[in-house]
């Protein structure tokens, strides 16, 4: 048996386990390299140099660029390290808006957390760049250059893992920026409004739009009755905000949080993902029968319409008609309450960004008033909560409200990547036994990796599926599809993992977080008795009175987009 070869860090003996770099050893050997411009997930930019060491001859090299060698000897805390770092931050935070008692990323913000650790008391240059920034055109995101660090991480994210090149480097030396092309407005560029620019970004340069005062005055005012949905997804997310375990179901608490602010009515929109279930399925059944256009692909994600419509016009013929389960369950609800006696604010709580692109598009407006009127994130009822004072964790469970409150678990695993797909293909399943449901999942169509395939029996028919998560994958399948590759449905969400990555969602820590999320929804559809959408009592009953006429059913649960 060879032995294992190993580095010495700190004087600690560290096995190498095939780490690219020098960094990924010293952190899986518990030793913490500060950094600003890694991912593992991105490529190496190796700007911002925090992550040096010293090398066994005085010298230091960046740990995030060095592939490790076995017998290396390194020094990752010096006073010379230490000094070097201090003065990267001091060179930062002359060029960086330093506000931060007012900004949104305020105790969040790594800039911020590593001028506490380094000791930072002064900064000894003049501040360049004290005034804001600020490009406040997109609905979805909110960027102030002047605190942007140049860590060049919202720009790889948005070219290497979403394929969108909506913002770069510009300019050169002392005057470099990162914007969009010509310097126009965000929400006039290609952006998508995913939001995993926000997501990346390390101090407050990208944030996500704040809307949370907007819903604080509907709640205040008494002739004003407050309704909210919340996606699956959420329940796995918002539990980090308070200390609660990622794999912990949040929903009671959150529903229990949520009537203490005041907010009269609170729905869980899995119960629009089981509506969903039942239209998606049976418009892919219909395109099986008739061959129209295939593959059929899923069309829960904003950011990947949105996607579809700037570079494949061509394919939305292929998207299918049916609405996002927010907008179905928007509709639903306005109805129940139209009739209050009070004027009616709709609210829904997303893991996502470009929800709150989604809910401004034209489409979703009947009457001159928008369907959902306001969208808050995860992070953004996370900040409400605090706010009124409550712990999370702390809070007693109440059930969500009736008459929308019996959901199935295909409608909760609709938050994570493979999880559209589980549901639709249930749905369609002759047999609904427990050991059909368990073949179901072995499929392959679970898991966290961006690119999944399967071929599932559903009758005598075998169809072909796949799965992606990331728009740079949705991109690549689409170019095989065009070069003549056969599928018969596709399911895409935008975030790496899905909806438990949304951007909107607490920053994951890493790969592992999205992991412990998606566990979370699969934990929670094992405690649903039901878990076919189509067995779902309030769906069955919806269908019989809201839906029962067909053109009212088609206008509130299928959507024709523009094509702006």
């Amino acid at each position: 048996m060879m032995e294992k070869e190993y580095m010495i860090i700190d004087g600690i003996r560290c096995e190498l386990n095939g780490e690219k770099n020098v960094l990924e050893v010293a952190r899986n050997n518990g030793i913490d390299i500060p950094t600003f411009c890694y991912n593992p997930e991105l490529s190496i930019y190796g700007a911002c140099r925090m992550c040096v060491f010293e090398n066994e001859r005085g010298g230091m090299e960046a740990s995030c660029s060095t592939p490790p060698k076995a017998g290396m000897e390194i020094k990752t805390n010096t006073a010379k390290i230490r000094k070097y770092r201090k003065m990267i931050l001091e060179l930062l935070l002359s060029a960086h808006c330093r506000d931060c008692t007012v900004c949104e990323q305020s105790q969040n913000c790594e800039l911020q957390k590593f001028a506490k650790k380094y000791d930072l008391r002064d900064v000894r240059f003049p501040n360049s760049k004290s005034e804001p920034w600020v490009d406040d055109s997109s609905v979805s995101i909110r960027r102030d250059m002047n605190k942007c660090i140049l860590c060049g991480q919202c720009v790889r994210v948005c070219n290497e893992i979403q394929n969108v090149g909506a913002i770069d480097f510009t300019q050169r030396g002392s005057e470099v920026v990162v914007t969009t092309a010509y310097n126009i407005p965000i929400a006039e560029s290609n952006c998508v409004a995913c939001g995993q620019c926000a997501a990346a970004c390390p101090t407050g340069a990208i944030t996500v739009k704040d809307d949370t005062e907007k819903v604080w005055k509907a709640i205040a005012d008494k002739d004003t009755l407050v309704t909210v949905q919340v996606a699956p997804a959420v329940r796995a997310g918002l539990g980090q905000e308070f200390g609660i375990p990622q794999q912990e179901n949040t929903m009671a608490k959150m529903a229990a949080a949520m009537k203490r602010m005041g907010v009269d009515y609170v729905f869980d929109t899995s119960t629009g993902a089981d509506i969903t279930v039942m239209e998606e399925s049976n418009e892919f059944l219909e395109r099986l029968k008739t061959n129209p256009e295939m593959p059929l692909f899923t069309s829960c994600c904003p950011a990947w319409i949105n996607y579809c419509q700037k570079n494949y016009p061509e394919m939305m013929v292929n998207v299918s008609t049916c609405r996002s389960p927010m907008e179905m369950f928007a509709p639903v609800i306005n109805d129940q309450f139209k009739d209050c006696g009070k004027k009616h604010v709709h609210v829904a709580i997303m893991p996502c960004t470009a929800k709150k692109f989604e809910a401004a598009r034209d489409e979703f407006v009947k009457n001159g008033k928008h369907e959902v009127d306001y969208v808050l994130t995860t992070q953004e009822l996370a900040k409400m909560i605090k706010q009124a004072g409550i712990d999370l964790k702390d809070m007693e469970p109440e059930a969500i409200d009736q008459p929308y409150g019996i959901m199935t678990g295909a409608g909760v695993i609709f938050g994570v990547t493979g999880g559209v797909t589980e549901a639709v293909v249930r749905r369609v399943a002759e047999d609904k036994s427990a050991n059909t449901l368990r073949q179901i999942s072995y499929t392959g169509i679970r898991g966290m990796e961006g690119s999944k395939e399967a071929t599932i029996k559903v009758g005598d028919a075998e169809l072909r599926i796949a799965v992606v998560s990331g728009l740079k994958n949705a991109d690549e399948l689409i170019k095989r599809i065009k070069n003549g590759e056969h599928y018969d449905f596709v399911e895409v969400m935008a975030c790496p993992g899905g909806c438990v990555n949304g951007a909107g969602q607490p920053k994951a820590a890493s790969i592992n977080t999205r992991k412990e999320r998606g566990q979370a929804l699969y934990g929670a559809d094992k405690m649903c008795d039901i878990k076919s959408s189509d067995e779902n009592p309030i769906v069955a009953e919806l269908y019989k009175t809201v839906f029962s006429d067909e053109h009212r059913r088609h206008e509130f649960l299928h959507v024709h987009y523009n094509n702006k």
